[in-house]
Formats: C-alpha cells, structure tokens, sequence
C-alpha cells in the first residue's frame, strides 16, 4: 500500500477505505456484530468479522494481499478451530503484516504473558468497555503501523505518555508471594521454576555432584544453598568459592592449601576450602572461567576423592559434595577446547538449568513484591505504587541482568522516590527506551513540499521544541527530562546552554 495514498487522506465521515483495515475474529456473534458495527461508526475504517480462525485464514488465502497491513483483534478462545494465538503465529508464518489485540474472558498473568511472547499490542478481559478498545486500535495503528488518523477521529485516543489519568489500566498487578510460590528463599510460579524447585528436592538427598547452569543473575547461589540446606550434609560447612574471581596462580592454593613455605608469603599451613567443606559441600562458582592446568587438578580430586595442598606430597583423603555453577556454555566450551571434556561429565551428573527472567515474566509481579517487602521501611512511609504503564515496561523488558538486575532496581526506585507513584520516566533509561512507541510514530509526521526544506534548521527547531516540552512536563527538573530524552543529563544541560533554552 502507498502511504501516502491514506496518511493525508481527508475526513468527510465516510469509510476510510484506503486505512488499514480492522479484521476481527470472535466467535459469539452477538459481541462480534456489535464489535463490527461500533468500530465501523467509530473510527470510520473498513471492519470484517469471522466467527473462526480457519475462516479468517481462508479469507487472507484468497482475497487479502500481503503487503497490505491490518489491525486483528481477535478472541483467544475459539470453540471452533485453532485459537486466536496460534491464528497470530500462523499469520506471522505467512509473512502479513499486521498488528493484532486479544480478547479474554479469563484474565490472568499466564494469559498476558502468552499474548506478550506473541507480540500483542495489548489484551482487553471480557468485559470492556468499547471505547477502550476504540482507543487501544488507534494508538496500535499509530504506534506499530505509522498510520495518521484524521483529527476527529482521534480526539480521545491519541497519546500514551502525555495524561496518565487516560492511559489504559495495565492487567498485570503486583501479586504477594504465597507460600506455594516461595521455595527456600526463591520466589516463583512459572513452570520453568517449578521444575528446578522440584530437581532440588529430588537430588538434595543425594550426594550426585550437581552442575547449575543460567545466565548472570538468574540465583545459582540460592539454589546451591538450598540443596545443602535440604541435604544430609546441613550440620556442615558449606563453601563458596568463585573461580572467576581468584587469579589462576591462587586458585589452587585456595582450593587445596598450601603448607609453609610452598612459596613467598606461605608463612604457615593453611587449609584450603575443600578441606574446610570436609563433610559439607563446596560450591564452585563460575566454574567456567577455571584455569585448563588447574581444571586437571580438580578433575583428579574428583575422581580420587584426595587433595594434595600446595607445597605438599601427602595426600588428604575429602568427603565433600560438590556443587558447581557456570553462566558459560560448558558445552560449547568443550568443542572449541577451552574446557576439558572429561571434567565436563564428570560435573554434569545431574545438570540444573536456571531460566533467563525475561523467559519467567510471570513471575515478575511476584519478585516485585518480595523486594518491596524486603527496602520497605517498617511504617511503609516510603512504600512505592507503579503506573499501569510503568509495569507494562518493567514486564516487557528483558532484564539481561536477571533477577538481580530487578532486585537493584526495585532498590533504587524505593531509596529514590521512595513514598511516590512511579513513572515510566522514572525508571533508569534502558528500560525508559524499551518501551514500544520508538520512533515509529515519526516516520510520516511530516511531508517533504516540493521545494524542499532547511534540514539543519527544522531539526534544531524539533530538537528545542521536545527539550522545552521535556522540561515543562517535569517542571523543570534536569534529571527526569533527560530520561525522556533519553539523554545523559550532562549532554542536555550542554545543549540547552548552546541554545539558550534555560526554563
């Protein structure tokens, strides 16, 4: 489609033909007419009604052309025929593009967190109010396809960031952990964290040596912890040492002792964390980043169940169950030769596998509860709320750091605004900027005229209209307006001296 057949199209209260078309899958008839009929007298846009997704299907499959985008809105329940879901998968498959709003008349944190995982703009529970869904096609329309509604029509629904009393109330809440989620000092819900809490429950009894694998953050600790708890070794030590953390030339001294005088500085005999964990567990995190000469040395301490202190040429006879833990790819690792692969398997007895929280985000609600409990001051004077929007961005975001990226933030917003709502523009920039507006809107916010432009100076007059607009919206406060901007405050304050823009 042409775009700028339809983006200035003119407004005389007919159809607008030439506008994306809203393609609307629901299965009660009764709803789906009243649907049709509504956006058709709302919004002024051409509006097709199916009752299944295999008649949808059928319809794109003969009439519809790919390369025109579309709005669908449709039921994820479907007595007939695949969901509404999977009818999103199958049409991403097939190259359309489109951007699609789901219907549910069972709202939970699962259900959001399925529609997310599909790219859904949003999801309305049953039942909603027509002209919220009135106002959630236009801002999808504007934010995901660049389409530019005749000012009559958008009067009500334009906007996101600019009145939060109108923005659209978010499904996902802040939840307390009950005792079902909580499983020794880890938090969870989702079925990726039930299975590790269940892996720990079965193994701890055991003394199998156990690798946890998962990126940075994600609480490998916690769960080396929660197995010695559960274990029969409990009464005894439990050692951590991190392997990424000690130089190499150290680590075997920490890891086995030393007697005196093994080398400059051996003053006396020293007992190593192995021998210190005798009849307990040791921990060896970041087992990834040992040392090959040193990674032969352990994989013989495995197999003989000895150590040999630095300095030393008698043996210590150990009895220590060994937990370790790498956000490495061992195997990966092992293929390009910088991991040995017989320590390798013999690490990897009982593997466990920690989930990214970007693939658990359904439990995010309840960690940000668990923290909140956790900064909170007794008299909860400095409790934090969060915007609906706001916990839209905090569950979309990907958190490379994990749960504790989630956990120094949560810090940071209750020492920080500790006592207030919080804002999207509150949260630190990374997140600010992931939300899903972008630049999209812009792209057709303005038309080259035949003569042309003064590109230098259209762009300075933007650039001090949003500084000035920044500064407005957050009276004036530095800090906040170059998160909008997405700016280092430093950059702002240079820019606004530059130009004299001082507000």
């Amino acid at each position: 489609m042409d775009d700028m057949n339809f983006l200035h199209q003119s407004f005389d209260g007919s159809l607008l033909t030439n506008f994306p078309p809203i393609i609307i899958v629901e299965d009660d008839k009764l709803l789906g007419l009243s649907l049709k009929k509504y956006l058709e007298q709302s919004l002024k846009l051409k509006v097709l009604l199916f009752s299944s997704s295999e008649d949808c299907l059928n319809y794109f499959a003969t009439e519809h052309i790919k390369e025109n985008p579309f709005c669908l809105v449709t039921d994820i329940s479907l007595e007939q025929g695949s969901d509404g879901l999977l009818l999103i998968d199958i049409l991403k498959d097939r190259g359309f593009e489109f951007v699609s709003i789901a219907m549910t008349g069972f709202a939970s944190v699962e259900t959001a967190i399925a529609a997310t995982k599909k790219g859904v703009f949003h999801y309305l529970t049953k039942p909603f109010e027509l002209e919220n869904l009135k106002k959630l096609i236009i801002q999808a329309l504007q934010t995901k396809l660049s389409t530019v509604f005749p000012k009559e029509i958008v009067s009500e629904g334009e906007g996101v960031f600019g009145n939060h009393d109108r923005r659209l109330p978010s499904k996902l809440k802040i939840e307390r952990p009950t005792v079902e989620d909580s499983f020794e000092g880890m938090i969870g819900r989702s079925r990726a964290m039930k299975e590790v809490f269940e892996r720990i429950s079965r193994v701890a009894k055991t003394d199998s040596t156990i690798l946890i694998m998962g990126p940075s953050g994600t609480g490998k600790e916690l769960v080396a912890s929660a197995i010695h708890r559960l274990s029969g070794r409990n009464q005894k030590n439990r050692v951590s040492v991190n392997c990424g953390a000690i130089p190499g030339e150290l680590l075997e001294s920490e890891l086995f002792g030393h007697v005196k005088g093994a080398f400059t500085g051996a003053i006396s005999n020293r007992k190593g964390r192995f021998e210190l964990a005798h009849g307990g567990t040791i921990f060896l995190d970041e087992i990834g980043d040992m040392p090959q000469l040193l990674q032969v040395k352990l994989l013989r301490v495995l197999q003989e169940r000895q150590i040999e202190p630095v300095g030393s040429s008698e043996n210590i006879n150990i009895d220590v169950r060994v937990i370790a833990a790498t956000h490495r790819d061992l195997e990966k690792a092992v293929q390009e030769g910088k991991f040995r692969e017989d320590l390798f398997y013999r690490l990897n007895v009982i593997p466990i596998r920690m989930p990214a929280l970007k693939d658990r985000r359904e439990d995010i609600p309840l960690l940000i509860s668990h923290f909140l409990d956790r900064f909170v001051s007794a008299d909860r004077s400095n409790e934090i709320s969060f915007a609906p929007l706001t916990m839209d961005l905090l569950m979309g975001f990907d958190w490379p750091g994990n749960v504790r990226e989630l956990e120094n933030v949560i810090e940071r917003l209750v020492i920080l605004r500790g006592g207030n709502e919080i804002l999207p523009e509150d949260l630190p920039a990374k997140i600010f900027r992931s939300n899903p507006l972008a630049t999209n809107q812009y792209k057709t916010l303005f038309e080259l005229p035949d003569v042309g432009v003064d590109l230098k100076q259209i762009l300075s007059d933007i650039e001090d209209s949003l500084i000035r607009q920044a500064m407005n919206r957050t009276q004036g406060n530095k800090n906040q307006a170059s998160k909008l901007l997405a700016l280092n405050r430093t950059t702002l304050i240079e820019k606004m001296k530059k130009k004299n823009l001082e507000i």
